[in-house]
């Protein structure tokens, strides 16, 4: 069983930075942190889950077009967090933000499309114009 907590949503103006974090918990917490695949989705009000960014357990990233050169994940193994720096936010960034995590060592196409092996609660991301 793995818990995911995410946190740091809140409200910006257009043009700002959020940081959010995500903390994935086991029972084998620091043996089994490093060999996840885990990544952000983000979901807005009428519209379908997407993929923002993953990470896999060599620390291989991936982006979505939409925030590709503006956001950046990146893992802290002394924090045991991911982290998502989100930079000139943008009103369409409007979202719920989830964090998921899949018990493969690499990020599989079928987790970008959304199959993850656990997911966080979400946090609020709002970007005012």
């Amino acid at each position: 069983e793995v818990h995911v907590v995410e946190s740091g949503g809140g409200s910006v103006q257009d043009g700002g930075s959020l940081t959010l974090y995500c903390a994935a918990a086991t029972s084998s917490y620091s043996r089994y942190y490093t060999t996840f695949c885990m990544g952000w989705f983000r979901q807005a009000p009428g519209k379908e889950r997407e993929a923002v960014a993953s990470i896999d357990s060599d620390a291989n990233t991936r982006y979505s077009n939409s925030v590709k050169g503006r956001f950046t994940l990146s893992k802290d193994s002394a924090k045991n967090t991911l982290t998502l720096r989100m930079d000139n936010l943008k009103p369409e960034d409007t979202a719920m933000y989830y964090c998921a995590v899949d018990l493969n060592y690499y990020c599989s196409d079928t987790f970008w499309g959304g199959s993850a092996d656990y997911w966080g609660q979400g946090t609020q991301v709002t970007v005012s114009s």
